[in-house]
């Protein structure tokens, strides 16, 4: 006889009420005791199943999580926002480095055109890069592990950085434009397999705070760029090539740091079939008293992806299992890019110009708003397992909607009225605050909360690639929407943050405190309409298999 389940054990499963035929249930628990790879005998004596609501899990992360978290960001989120950054100080001297380099070349003057040419190319190069690092980056993943693809990653930092450190004592322009490609790749894996890792092994319950590391550490790479970078330390005429080079002091860290953390459990157990290996790093992240609870989950995402193998890219497009969830993050992402936060950049020089600041101290205020960024990555991380990641998201590109409508006003009407420039230095900081809340830390959290795992590396290749070229196109088209429009540009980016808040609404559920498979359950009637009622008994039917598994074998 098959034991009926226990009523206070089950889950919700979106009205499915039937529960299989003692044969059917039969039938399949034959079929799963042949797997028996998935629980060996080791794990029989190790895990016992835990009785729901038995114990709450605890609510502040372990110093394992936290440190594995900054291990992981010093080489991953930082380098990306540390490279965008340190860039702009050394323009000046790049120029001059230019016609110097090409006037003992070839003994000519280098023509003003070429010179724009050349240090575009030195600019853009970084975004094709990161769209090379994008397309790559969860292959690594999956061959060489989250771990191991981040500290390989980190060699070609390291590679970049003597590069652009030599091409000036060299002459050698073409050294500086090979890094800047080099390290635009080391990005773009940073990018794609760092909040892919920390969504693996952070508990749900505390999951989307620690995910937030990956854009607190991005704005820290910002705003230490943004420091490192004043003339008073490496951003003068002498310095400039130490400070490119310095990138490979993050690299560098994470070297250093990183070996001494575990890999992701959800990869160890499901891509590699390891399970001692899995339980050793659980027991490390979560401590003896918590992670079984952990490799309960972890478990049953296995038995439910039953062997499945990690997806392409291309794979994804034709699954209908994921389609809304791949829609969600293509909006998203493109909404990230166009959402105006480059306009707003663009546009605070200037702002702060018509507050009455000075040309030479305009850099010092400029620092205010990667402490603004800063700040909000720091609030989400704290905010974003307690309000939720709807609301937060929401909340921000209905905010920057508001900004957007109220700062083409204050610029339209700078010249009437004196107290115009500083209402429009307000919402260029208030505007950065309220992407920093919403769509600047959040959309990475939900690309990895949105997926299972033999769908994420996948997902994430996916929207590092439109992320990228959503990044090179802003930054090609820009300067002629704002030629165009003036500051009429603002409608347009705050059409496109309402079309974006909107779709959230209507489509994301909330994933705050859910499992990888509860949030796929989400989706089920989006992507499969009518047959939505079939595939939610099936999934009902198995993960009741699965517990009934787990408790004979134990």
């Amino acid at each position: 006889m098959v034991q009926q389940p226990n009523p206070g054990q089950l889950r919700s499963s979106g009205g499915v009420e039937e529960v299989a035929s003692g044969a059917e249930q039969e039938g399949e628990k034959d079929g799963a005791q042949a797997h028996g790879n998935l629980i060996r005998p080791m794990l029989r004596m190790e895990h016992q199943p835990l009785v729901r609501g038995s114990s709450s899990p605890c609510k502040l992360p372990s110093w394992t999580l936290l440190l594995t978290v900054c291990a992981i960001g010093i080489g991953g989120t930082f380098q990306y926002g540390y490279n965008v950054s340190i860039i702009n100080a050394p323009t000046q001297h790049i120029h001059k480095f230019l016609n110097e380099t090409w006037s003992s070349r070839y003994q000519k003057e280098l023509n003003p055109d070429l010179l724009t040419f050349l240090w575009s190319v030195i600019a853009s190069i970084f975004s094709l890069g990161g769209l090379c690092g994008a397309l790559i980056g969860g292959s690594m993943a999956i061959r060489l592990g989250r771990k191991g693809a981040l500290l390989m990653n980190n060699l070609i930092a390291i590679l970049a950085s003597i590069l652009m450190g030599i091409s000036f004592p060299t002459g050698l322009f073409e050294l500086l434009i090979a890094g800047r490609f080099l390290i635009g790749i080391n990005s773009g894996v940073g990018l794609c397999v760092q909040p892919l890792y920390i969504g693996e092994f952070a508990p749900k319950h505390l999951r989307g705070g620690l995910a937030m590391g990956t854009s607190i550490f991005l704005t820290g790479g910002i705003l230490t760029g943004q420091i490192i970078g004043l003339r008073e330390l490496l951003g003068g005429e002498k310095h400039w090539p130490l400070l490119l080079s310095s990138s490979c002091i993050p690299a560098l860290a994470q070297l250093l740091f990183l070996p001494w953390f575990p890999e992701s459990p959800r990869y160890l157990l499901i891509d590699r079939g390891d399970e001692l290996s899995c339980l050793k790093a659980l027991k490390r992240f979560h401590g003896s008293s918590e992670y079984r609870r952990e490799m309960e989950d972890i478990q049953r995402e296995c038995f439910a992806l039953d062997g499945e193998k990690p997806k392409k890219p291309w794979q994804l497009f034709t699954d209908r299992g994921v389609r809304w969830q791949l829609i969600t993050v293509i909006v998203m992402t493109i909404g990230q890019q166009l959402s105006g936060i480059n306009a707003i950049y663009f546009y605070a020089i200037y702002v702060f110009e018509q507050a009455g600041i000075l040309a030479e101290k305009i850099p010092y205020v400029t620092l205010g708003t990667g402490v603004c960024e800063c700040l909000t990555a720091l609030s989400c991380g704290l905010l974003i397992d307690y309000v939720g990641r709807r609301c937060l998201i929401i909340g921000g590109y209905l905010l920057m909607t508001l900004w957007c409508t109220v700062l083409t006003f204050s610029l339209t009407y700078q010249e009437l009225y004196s107290w115009m420039p500083y209402l429009s230095m307000a919402c260029v900081f208030a505007f950065i605050l309220s992407f920093g809340l919403g769509p600047g830390g959040i959309t990475n959290t939900l690309t990895a909360e949105l997926f299972v795992q033999s769908s994420r590396p996948a997902a994430y290749m996916i929207a590092g690639t439109v992320s990228w070229i959503s990044f090179f196109t802003v930054g090609m088209l820009f300067p002629f929407i704002v030629n165009g429009l003036k500051q009429y540009c603002f409608v347009v980016f705050l059409l496109e943050c309402f079309f974006v808040a909107a779709f959230i609404f209507l489509i994301i559920p909330e994933t705050k405190n859910k499992s990888f498979l509860e949030i796929k359950k989400e989706f089920h009637k989006l992507n499969f309409g009518r047959n939505a009622r079939k595939k939610e008994t099936e999934l009902y039917e198995r993960r009741q298999l699965q517990d009934e598994f787990l408790k004979n074998s134990a």
